[in-house]
């Protein structure tokens, strides 16, 4: 499970002192009418530059691993089941220390970064206990636990950056509702509500598509941009490479290290995909003039000459 220091836990248990704490708020502390901090200086950074990470076992999952995102920014991670992509994750999250190389945010390490509450999480669906009896409005709240102090009694900025949150991924209709009684793909907005009550500045979000219908898809997708728009870093972590170029305006492509990364039309092509794929991507469909790349769920992704993605073709039943 992917939780960094300051990252809010998956689920928690609803507060007994959440009573008390509310009425004793009422009564000493005031009313906060600012609204939620906005995105400020400094302009966010992510570097992780020659990145090794070597478990207790001795495997090394990630070797010199480089990725830098200077801008505002939606980047896919793209690559198989154990490429190294959860641990690039835990690497930039601060749950595992690089045995080589180094991981700044902004300028500052990870730590300073967990801190100020810069890095988000949204988590894959199977890293979740959906029975754990918690509403979606607390499971959202969890965000604002590094703005609290230690009894955790909720601000009215934090209950209005929760409200906010819900009421921009379409959810506030279901604050009450208990969290395993959504659908897949309004889980998905749950969390992705989360991330933005924190206010994270970069966000890395583990298979977002994974068990959602394309209408939630698209929303996610429209969120995600708005998000990059207002400053943030988006790192995406996707098995739905015909997904990529759509929303994703850099890519990098994960083998034990990052083979590639950079703008998505120059490293989305055949021959680096079949880097880090497998397969050849000299692999013609006759007389098209098209490419036949694997994809990690057994289809064949269609790639044109100039390493466009046309389509792809699901394998046989």
């Amino acid at each position: 499970m992917l939780m960094g220091a300051a990252s809010p836990p998956l689920l928690l248990p609803r507060s007994p002192l959440r009573g008390f704490g509310d009425w004793l708020l009422e009564r000493i502390a005031p009313a906060a009418d600012s609204p939620v901090p906005a995105l400020a200086a400094p302009r966010m950074e992510l570097r992780v530059e020659g990145a090794t990470v070597a478990y207790a076992n001795g495997h090394v999952a990630l070797r010199e691993a480089t990725l830098v995102l200077d801008r505002p920014t939606i980047c896919g991670l793209l690559g198989v089941n154990g490429a190294g992509k959860s641990s690039l994750f835990k690497v930039v999250m601060g749950l595992v220390t690089p045995a080589a190389g180094s991981v700044r945010i902004a300028g500052e390490s990870v730590a300073t970064a967990q801190r100020r509450n810069w890095l988000a999480y949204v988590p894959q669906a199977e890293e979740v206990d959906w029975a754990f009896p918690v509403s979606v409005r607390d499971v959202v709240m969890m965000g604002r636990y590094g703005y609290m102090n230690s009894l955790r009694i909720p601000s009215a900025a934090d209950r209005r950056a929760v409200e906010q949150g819900l009421a921009r991924v379409g959810m506030l209709d279901f604050a009450d509702r208990q969290i395993g009684q959504l659908s897949g793909g309004q889980k998905k907005r749950v969390f992705l509500a989360r991330a933005l009550a924190q206010d994270g500045r970069i966000i890395l979000l583990d298979e977002p598509f994974g068990g959602v219908d394309v209408t939630t898809q698209e929303q996610i997708v429209s969120l995600l941009r708005e998000l990059r728009a207002e400053g943030r870093i988006i790192l995406v972590s996707t098995h739905d490479l015909a997904s990529v170029p759509g929303f994703c305006d850099q890519v990098a492509l994960v083998k034990g290290t990052v083979l590639a990364a950079g703008p998505t039309e120059k490293v989305f092509t055949p021959a680096n995909l079949a880097r880090a794929f497998g397969g050849t991507a000299a692999t013609q469909a006759a007389g098209a003039g098209v490419t036949l790349v694997p994809s990690p769920d057994g289809a064949q992704l269609v790639m044109d000459a100039e390493g466009r993605l046309l389509g792809q073709l699901q394998p046989r039943p």
